[in-house]
């Protein structure tokens, strides 16, 4: 529905009802250019706690320990404490 900004001045708390009531947006136009919309607020839930209650499944065994090899117990993390070597540095390039 599109309604004029005059219009929308002298009626405002009317259609402020309808877009409450119906959810249906209304354009308010100035010289036939759209300029803004009314919509309807949504409610804000009262709280967030258990919003995702029932959303999530649990697919296997999630507290005995994992069949992983870990490198610590393993013993062959020494590769991730090697110094790199320095990388080579170019010479200044001339200016000309």
């Amino acid at each position: 529905m599109k309604v004029a900004a005059t219009a929308f001045k002298t009626n405002c708390l009317k259609l402020m009802s309808r877009v409450a009531k119906t959810h249906q947006p209304i354009v308010i136009t100035k010289r036939g250019i759209p300029v803004a919309r009314l919509v309807a607020a949504q409610a804000a839930p009262e709280s967030l706690f258990g919003y995702m209650q029932g959303t999530v499944t649990i697919k296997g065994d999630i507290v005995s320990p994992l069949e992983e090899s870990w490198s610590v117990r393993d013993g062959d993390e020494d590769n991730l404490y090697r110094v790199q070597p320095a990388a080579k540095k170019r010479p200044p390039r001339k200016r000309k």
